[in-house]
């Protein structure tokens, strides 16, 4: 096979056989084609698009391009959630040991943060002595004790995806939607899920800035997840504003506490979300038999205190301390904070979450580049939210910061991502839609 007649048989509009797909990937993984070649490959797809079937192939030679977990012989429903990404997205480290109390069986392989969105790995590795690495007995073991286990993507698992994104984010060619699905879903098949709820983000903070864009992605997300041999179940969400009151890993794991605890006066919108999605895992892998069971089931759990007990449980079995369950300052602290206050009075009309998530980064709380070291502390507390009205002079942003953080650059954002009215607004719609 010729690369560069693939190239440019995708740059003139044609379609690629599977033969044509495996044959690339096991190229790539083998070192027989260049990172300027695939660059080039990867930017005639992001000016044509792949089709379904193109997606379909490109998705299954990507799960099977490493190790796959085999949980089939787990008693119980295998099924995960995965959020496109956002500002202040701490849903998993609530979900996860949640739907896991429910009765799932939840193996979440995660990410990490680039960017302004967060990523769910490193929020869990801001809990002192907490590991993400595990290898599949240990990932088997846990799921087989607990019910869940949250891990990083292994050297061994879809190492295509891991050499394709690293390209993508550094080429430009993140927002093609059949390589965003790809990428999704051949690590869900590796992982070893049976079902998947999918959190499709819209907005400022989100990939996908309309609605319209975020049901393109949601529908080719169902169809290739179907196509692949998993159940699966969308919902496009608002990312306009962060979602909770804290945007930093350590900051968010406090806040999942806090609302696992039953503290949720300034969480309301984490809470409901958490609820909704777990509700859908419920549904779907038949632990319920209707969605408004599936919230009652989930709101037991957090009412009866089990699904905290759960969260402690998976800290101490990936090496973490589980006393932070009830001692928050054994989470990493910031040795300064900066309080921002109102220019004047009203309504407020907007905080922007992409302006919100890059002073986090100005902070330290996340990455521009993947070798960026991260402050497990740093990151942004908010006072009040869209729909709140503020006076003049009145704190209504926190930032925790330490050694190094560009406090000036993370102030101006937040200046920037602040609106007052003097209009109340609309109430914002935390779900816009379920897909398809």
């Amino acid at each position: 096979m010729v690369f560069l007649e693939l190239i440019e048989k995708k740059r003139d509009g044609g379609e690629l056989s599977a033969a044509e797909i495996d044959g690339m990937i096991g190229m790539y993984i083998d070192g027989d084609i260049a990172d300027y070649q695939m660059s080039s490959f990867l930017m005639a797809v992001m000016w044509r698009g792949l089709t379904n079937t193109e997606t379909a192939t490109l998705t299954q030679s990507m799960a099977e391009s490493g190790a796959r977990f085999d949980l089939s012989n787990l008693p119980g429903p295998k099924v995960d959630k995965h959020s496109t990404g956002g500002v202040g997205d701490k849903v998993s480290l609530l979900l996860a040991p949640l739907a896991a109390t429910c009765g799932c069986i939840v193996p979440m392989v995660s990410g990490r943060s680039l960017g302004h969105t967060g990523g769910t790995l490193d929020k869990l590795e801001s809990i002192p002595g907490f590991q993400v690495d595990l290898g599949h007995d240990e990932f088997r073991k846990q799921l087989e004790a607990i019910g869940v286990a949250m891990g990083a993507q292994t050297k061994k698992m879809v190492p295509a995806d891991r050499k394709l994104y690293e390209l993508r984010s550094l080429t430009g060619t993140i927002a093609e939607t059949g390589l965003i699905t790809a990428s999704i879903l051949s690590k869900k098949i590796a992982e070893g899920t049976e079902s998947l709820v999918l959190d499709v983000k819209m907005g400022s903070g989100a990939f996908m800035q309309s609605l319209e864009d975020a049901r393109q992605l949601a529908d080719r997300l169902h169809q290739i997840a179907i196509l692949s041999g998993l159940r699966c179940s969308i919902l496009i969400t608002e990312m306009d504003q962060p979602l909770g009151c804290t945007v930093g890993n350590s900051l968010e794991v406090r806040e999942a506490i806090a609302v696992l605890s039953g503290d949720t006066e300034r969480s309301t919108d984490l809470k409901e979300l958490t609820l909704e999605l777990t509700a859908e895992m419920l549904v779907l892998s038949g632990r319920s038999e209707a969605h408004s069971h599936g919230l009652h089931l989930a709101r037991e759990a957090i009412e009866s205190g089990k699904a905290l007990e759960r969260f402690g449980e998976l800290i101490e079995a990936q090496g973490g301390n589980p006393r932070i369950i009830d001692n928050i300052g054994l989470l990493p602290q910031s040795p300064h904070t900066t309080v921002v206050t109102a220019p004047s009075e009203g309504w407020i009309m907007c905080l922007d979450a992409r302006l919100i998530g890059d002073a986090a980064v100005a902070l330290g709380a996340g990455r521009l580049v993947r070798s960026d070291s991260l402050d497990p502390a740093a990151g942004i507390e908010l006072h009040a939210k869209c729909g709140h009205w503020i006076n003049r002079d009145e704190p209504w942003a926190t930032l925790y910061h330490g050694p190094g953080a560009d406090v000036r650059r993370a102030t101006t954002k937040l200046s920037a991502a602040l609106s007052i009215s003097p209009e109340k607004p609309a109430a914002i719609q935390l779900v816009k839609e379920r897909r398809p």
